[in-house]
């Protein structure tokens, strides 16, 4: 059974240890440079501001999964993109031997249940073009290309693709 709950402040730093080895495997796809950017991003403690929430998916008591809520209007992606006027999902992570098991999906939506339940029309999220897998997810939940918002956080033609879900009130 999963269970999904806000993070304690003690397993942050786990947390991003275990965001690094679930991201690992693009490594092995992705230019260096962008690796680099990526790693340093999803270690980064950009998940400490304000208001930011942190889920974890637990299975007996181990964490296998986790993802930062943004608030709307605040600086997710560290310059790289507007300020939203919505929450974003980020950093989505779940390990190796606990995918293909609805872990992710049930992050997503308790994100999207937060984000209802303080009024928001939307929430989104930003994916590395690489990132086939978490983008078929995206779709099939409903997520919709929102290409205005796209970036390049490397400078090297990979795109790192935005996302929105319109939520029903």
């Amino acid at each position: 059974m999963v269970k999904i709950r806000k993070a304690l402040d003690h397993e942050r730093d786990m947390i991003r240890e275990q965001r690094v080895k679930a991201y690992e495997e693009h490594a092995q796809i992705i230019p260096e440079t962008h690796w680099n950017a990526l790693r340093k991003a999803i270690s980064s403690d950009a998940d400490e501001q304000i208001n930011v929430e942190h889920l974890v998916a637990a299975v007996d008591g181990e964490i296998v999964g986790s993802v930062a809520l943004f608030p709307a209007k605040s600086d997710a992606y560290e310059g790289l993109v507007d300020m939203l006027d919505y929450p974003e999902i980020r950093m989505l992570a779940v390990t190796p031997h606990s995918r293909g098991k609805g872990i992710a999906e049930l992050l997503i939506k308790e994100c999207i249940l937060r984000a209802k339940i303080s009024n928001s029309k939307y929430i989104g999220l930003h994916t590395g073009e690489f990132m086939k897998t978490a983008m078929r997810l995206y779709e099939r939940m409903g997520f919709i290309r929102m290409p205005q918002f796209d970036f390049q956080p490397a400078n090297d033609g990979i795109i790192v693709k935005a996302y929105r879900l319109s939520i029903d009130l």
